[in-house]
């Protein structure tokens, strides 16, 4: 059985009551400190795991009433859970562009299409921070096809962690630091967002509980993760102390609206939503 398979194994286990709000979560590492304590709440929450882009077309398609979206999905007609986000000040080596010569000289740049707001933010920062007009290709993530077809290649998730670019004679450009060079502010990866009336306080206040007990405990949300190898699980623990936050404040919503009016501007969303949240 997977990791994928063990997760959804357990946690759909416990004795679920009658209509969970219908989650959706984000598989990968970074996102697991918010998700990993709802298991724990079956009368609440009923879980399904996917990449970024599949969890928010759950969402938008009315298969789960809730989901841990990427920024660049949210948009009129849900809300946001307020003070619970995936963040970054600064280096985060899961979201990364490789090329074998120096970024600016790019003109063509391969797009992990894992994640949709991975690939917008790429996109701003090459208009906006590297001041470059390359060629934009969606493609699957494989380093290696990736830079095969084009100069550059984006890739994000937890793979990327471990490329070893030096080895590999590569370039490597962390968009989180670019970010924070742009708008001197934090990134914002995600939130949980839903429908207007999805979550009742008892909802609200056991997603930030899950919260807050991942954050305590990010070494046990790492090893939770690679049950099955101590090494990774050791590094990724290092790994989340020092790449993400997970609060959202003042600043991460002046973060998410210089995004949003940026992907507006260059035509990745058709206009720049207001932010909305649940009343808490």
């Amino acid at each position: 059985m997977s990791n994928r398979q063990r997760r959804q194994h357990l946690e759909g286990s416990p004795q679920a009551t009658a209509n969970p709000v219908r989650v959706g979560c984000i598989e990968y590492l970074t996102a697991r400190p918010l998700w990993q304590g709802l298991s724990k709440r079956p009368d609440l929450f009923s879980l399904k795991f996917a990449v970024p882009s599949e969890v928010s077309s759950w969402l938008h398609s009315g298969e789960v009433d809730l989901a841990l979206v990427s920024s660049i999905e949210y948009g009129p007609g849900y809300n946001i859970v307020p003070g619970v986000a995936v963040t970054s000040m600064g280096s985060v080596a899961s979201l990364a562009a490789f090329s074998s010569k120096p970024l600016t000289e790019a003109k063509t740049v391969a797009l992990d299409t894992s994640s949709r707001t991975a690939a917008a933010l790429m996109r701003i920062l090459c208009a906006e921070w590297w001041d470059i007009e390359p060629e934009f290709v969606s493609m699957r993530p494989n380093l290696s096809s990736m830079l095969q077809r084009c100069d550059a290649a984006l890739l994000i998730g937890d793979n990327t962690v471990f490329v070893d670019h030096v080895g590999m004679g590569l370039h490597k450009n962390d968009l989180c630091e670019a970010w924070r060079g742009l708008t001197g502010l934090p990134f914002v990866f995600g939130f949980w967002a839903g429908r207007p009336n999805a979550l009742t306080p008892a909802h609200l206040q056991a997603l930030r509980d899950s919260s807050q007990a991942g954050v305590t405990a990010l070494d046990d949300v790492a090893w939770a993760h690679y049950p099955d190898n101590e090494a990774l699980a050791a590094t990724s623990g290092e790994y989340l102390h020092k790449s993400f936050q997970y609060c959202f404040d003042d600043d991460c919503l002046a973060s998410l609206e210089w995004f949003y009016k940026s992907a507006s501007k260059l035509g990745i969303i058709p206009q720049t939503p207001t932010v909305v949240f649940y009343d808490s």
